[in-house]
């Protein structure tokens, strides 16, 4: 015989709910991912017959994209070995040993190991600078679009200041743009490939960036003062087609290293998403205070995954060969909607698109917002949906309020078929849209 226990959860007064008041200030002001809320009601969609075309996920299928053989045979090897127990708080040895060699080879930068930190995901690192760094009401500056910033800002209390950005800059922050911003900023973060663009930051801008901050720090060390930060979220930096090449500021300037955090993780580069394995490369005095974060936090990665990284991390002929199969499948992807786009933009079309440069993403601008019927980007996004069976997630979702109609198409869950089913109904939604506003 089991209780019923629902009666208990339900308000005894409808005037005065003494749950919902009993949260903490910090809770009754959480928001749920728009992103997510927007994938999971195309996923329950989907699950109800629909045919639809799932761009708004930043993951990848297995079916198309499987995780590397020998990160998966590592990790897999590791757990047969009951390699099961705790492992330390800030990573096991073998996998920050693997991160730091990697970025050495990889950007010539010769960090100590006690720079990095692993997590379980670059989610949880992410999180850590904010708390380890920012108290209540600082000022965290970040660009708009860009991924998570208002969440984890709002987590720790912190003042987030939008930075706008143009699409002629790759959505990327400039120099110019953030200077009148500095006084009393205690955070920039910057996303390169970014999410949701698909872009990456170029040369000039990094150094013009970087000159910055360092010009900043240099005052604020000489007047006693807390110091500005850059969180380097380079999460999808293996991920770049064509002449497109990814830098890090330690590597334009090499005193950025004092400044500069980076968080990565296998969840992109490796598709491995559902890994839960990532990292933090800093300042070892930044690293030990995320560490003891990490303590009471728990959010270490599973040291079956970890070990299964350190192999694949260790073995650059195998990163390579991994690389090349995995770039040329998201490429292709990327390229058959960035010649459509293009195609329907030189037709006169109401859209714009910009060439896919990095990462798993491409921005496409469906200019409607303003015009009869389309109020908004939630207009724009639902009629893609149930006129082109098209699911997307629009920029305003990720705090882009500035540039309007730009969406972001996500490739990583969908196949090139899938791809060719939805253009046909792109092509008649946008057509039939375009003649009705001009016909």
């Amino acid at each position: 015989m089991s209780t019923d226990l629902s009666s208990y959860f339900e308000p005894k007064d409808e005037q005065q709910d003494l749950h919902a008041l009993s949260f903490s200030e910090t809770a009754l002001g959480m928001k749920a991912s728009k992103i997510l809320t927007i994938s999971y009601s195309v996923r329950e969609r989907i699950a109800a017959g629909a045919d639809v075309t799932q761009f708004t996920v930043g993951d990848f299928n297995p079916k198309y994209f499987p995780v590397p053989n020998l990160l998966k045979e590592s990790a897999r090897e590791a757990l047969a070995n009951d390699q099961t127990n705790y492992p330390p708080a800030d990573g096991l040895l073998e996998l920050r040993t693997a991160v730091r060699d990697h970025y050495e080879r990889s950007f010539g930068l010769n960090y100590p190991v006690s720079s990095v930190v692993v997590g379980s995901g670059a989610r949880p690192v992410l999180y850590a600078a904010y708390q380890c760094l920012i108290n209540e009401g600082e000022k965290v500056l970040a660009p708009a679009p860009g991924w998570n910033n208002d969440n984890f800002s709002q987590l720790v209390g912190a003042n987030l200041v939008s930075i706008p950005s143009r699409p002629e800059d790759g959505f990327m922050p400039t120099a110019d743009a953030l200077r009148p911003h500095l006084e009393g900023a205690r955070l920039l973060v910057i996303c390169s490939p970014m999410n949701p663009t698909g872009t990456l930051i170029r040369q000039q801008q990094l150094e013009d960036v970087c000159d910055l901050i360092i010009e900043e720090n240099e005052r604020r060390e000489a007047a006693g003062e807390r110091l500005l930060y850059l969180i380097y979220d380079h999460v999808y930096w293996m991920l770049t087609f064509g002449e497109h090449k990814h830098l890090t500021p330690p590597q334009v300037r090499p005193k950025m290293a004092r400044y500069t955090m980076f968080s990565d993780a296998v969840s992109k580069c490796f598709s491995g998403t559902g890994l839960r394995v990532g990292w933090m490369v800093a300042p070892p005095h930044i690293v030990a205070k995320v560490k003891a974060l990490m303590t009471h936090m728990g959010a270490w990665a599973p040291r079956p995954e970890q070990l299964g990284t350190a192999a694949l991390l260790n073995d650059p002929t195998a990163i390579q060969g991994f690389l090349e199969g995995f770039l040329e499948k998201l490429q292709a992807r990327l390229n058959l909607l960035y010649e459509a786009f293009n195609q329907w933009k030189g037709e006169g079309l109401p859209v714009d698109v910009i060439a896919p440069e990095g990462a798993m993403y491409l921005s496409v601008k469906i200019d409607l917002i303003g015009k009869e019927g389309f109020p908004d980007a939630e207009s724009v996004r639902l009629m893609l949906l149930e006129e082109a069976d098209c699911a997307v997630i629009p920029f305003d979702c990720f705090g882009d309020h500035v540039n309007l109609g730009w969406f972001r198409f996500s490739v990583g869950a969908v196949g090139l078929e899938d791809i060719e089913r939805c253009l046909p109904k792109l092509d008649k939604a946008l057509r039939a849209v375009h003649a009705r506003l001009n016909g």
